[in-house]
């Protein structure tokens, strides 16, 4: 059961407390149970730095990849969703990577999916049906919010469905933590006589909404996101005249059309759709027509997010959507020889690894990162850092890697420096990786005067040691096979791709494998020499 708005009027408006001593106590107890729930700091911390990264910059791509790929399960919901009929490119092969799933679908929907994942994983598992759906309820919201959000001419709108994912979260904490409370609080506003702020004073001693902005306060959210949850006036509203009183509407929009999505094929719904227009339509220009487009468009990407976290139940989506969006994606399928990965056109699969942590499919992998490569770069909409982060995880993922760099040369200072890493201890890591760009005889600089790719199969081997700088010996000491890619432009070494493991790689690269890792590094220097 879900707690269900009663009608327009009592969705945001204040109501009279039903508070008591018991209520008090109530609440108190509540609240402390919260706090000691040992998951919910750390999923507020990963939460608070997803939503501080920025939509701008050359950082921003990189630093949203990093935070993905530091996490495997997240990685592989996200990669999930790129890959279905929603989301998916025309071409029908497979997405494998985290950076072009964010090149194709855009930062701003990558990043609303990973909160939304953090918040599914954060919070799934406890009073199973009731959790679910409130957990669907706000990934429903939040779609909406981006939908919304598209069509603003507010900068920086993308924030609205951050805030219309968090709007329930008061609702979704008692729900997963005091499932009793839940239930009385959804009994007594059921037959639509209590408002939902009445049932929970007199439950649990404060509004939800009281609720929400404390934990989000805890969790350090941006102002601006804790204010959209405010209470809007009752109602009709008009237009908004700022972007805060604009992202209030959203998220109280948002929310409420999640309450009607999954029922809105049901007898009688249509008088809930007529107290949204009647509410919001003025201030987003809505009307049937518009919002039945909209919530077409809203239901089929629910069904995609919902069915990939693993929350799918009856009645989240309409049956009349369901099939339609089954034959959608029958009439939008690719013969399978046309597919490049597999028959199914699946996501290649790490099956197997060598001892060393690299994959026995390796060659598959490869060819499924150049795949995204040479389609970001036929794309023409691509910067060259992005195609650099790009391969480096397609070398990372594919060949088992820990910790992988692109090392750039800094011509005022005379040196190379790590400027993009994945893997373990990334940021330490490339802070260190850094060393003079002087002819010396150490494997690296030889490899950059010659041109020449290096993959060493054991660091270990005292002929291989002897040639490791100290600066190599110093940061990383564990390193034990590796690779070296220089980037040579028109003669001119500029950096190099950097990538080990901490064991040995006996099985080394085959002909193969070597001529696809080859051909990756040659994309980099044409789209170089390109820039140049």
């Amino acid at each position: 059961m879900v707690f269900q708005p009663a009608g327009p009027s009592k969705i945001d408006g204040a109501s009279p407390a039903l508070s008591s001593d018991d209520a008090t106590g109530a609440r108190d107890r509540l609240l402390q149970k919260i706090s000691a729930e040992s998951d919910l700091p750390s999923l507020g911390s990963s939460i608070s730095r997803v939503v501080e990264m920025a939509s701008s910059g050359d950082e921003a791509v990189r630093n949203l990849a990093h935070f993905i790929l530091s996490d495997v399960a997240l990685t592989q919901k996200i990669l999930r969703i790129a890959n279905t009929v929603v989301y998916h490119a025309a071409t029908g092969t497979p997405v494998t990577t985290v950076s072009r799933a964010i090149f194709l679908l855009g930062f701003d929907t990558v990043k609303t999916c990973a909160l939304a994942m953090l918040l599914v994983d954060g919070m799934s598992g406890k009073h199973g049906r009731s959790v679910r759906i409130e957990l669907c309820h706000a990934l429903t919201a939040s779609i909406l919010g981006r939908e919304l959000a598209r069509r603003s001419h507010f900068k920086d709108a993308e924030e609205a469905a951050i805030a219309a994912l968090f709007k329930n979260i008061g609702r979704l904490l008692v729900a997963s933590h005091d499932h009793d409370s839940y239930s009385e609080i959804a009994a007594l506003t059921e037959g639509g006589k209590v408002s939902p702020v009445q049932a929970a004073m007199k439950v649990i001693g404060c509004s939800l909404d009281a609720l929400t902005d404390a934990v989000l306060q805890e969790w350090q959210m941006p102002d601006t996101i804790i204010n959209a949850l405010a209470p809007l006036p009752s109602g009709a509203l008009k237009p908004a005249k700022s972007r805060q009183e604009w992202m209030q509407q959203v998220a109280a929009f948002s929310s409420t059309a999640a309450t009607v999505i999954p029922h809105v094929s049901e007898t009688g719904q249509h008088a809930a759709s007529a107290a949204l227009l009647n509410r919001f339509g003025a201030a987003f220009n809505l009307d049937q027509e518009k919002l039945n487009e909209l919530f077409m468009s809203v239901a089929r990407e629910s069904r995609v997010l919902i069915s990939n976290t693993g929350l799918a139940m009856d009645g989240i989506v309409p049956d009349p959507l369901v099939d339609e969006l089954d034959g959608e994606s029958a009439e939008r399928g690719l013969p399978d020889e046309l597919l490049l990965a597999g028959s199914d056109g699946s996501l290649p699969q790490v099956t197997e690894r060598h001892q060393s942590g690299k994959p026995v499919n390796a060659r598959d992998l490869l060819l499924a990162g150049m795949q995204d490569v040479t389609q970001m770069m036929a794309s023409g909409q691509c910067k060259v850092n992005d195609l650099m982060l790009l391969v480096l995880e397609t070398l990372y993922g594919s060949m088992g890697f820990r910790f992988a760099t692109v090392c750039l040369r800094d011509v005022q200072s005379g040196t190379y420096r790590a400027r993009i890493s994945i893997g373990q201890n990334n940021a330490v890591r490339q802070a260190g990786f850094s060393f003079p760009a002087t002819d010396r005889n150490d494997l690296f600089c030889l490899a950059l005067e010659k041109g020449a790719d290096l993959m060493i199969s054991d660091a270990a081997v005292p002929k291989i040691r002897s040639l490791l700088p100290a600066w190599h010996r110093t940061l990383l000491p564990d390193a034990r096979s590796f690779i070296v890619l220089p980037l040579v432009v028109n003669r001119k070494p500029i950096g190099l791709f950097y990538a080990d493991r901490t064991l040995p790689a006996p099985e080394g690269v085959p002909a193969d494998e070597t001529a696809l890792i080859k051909t990756l590094k040659a994309q980099i220097i044409g789209a170089l020499q390109t820039r140049s």
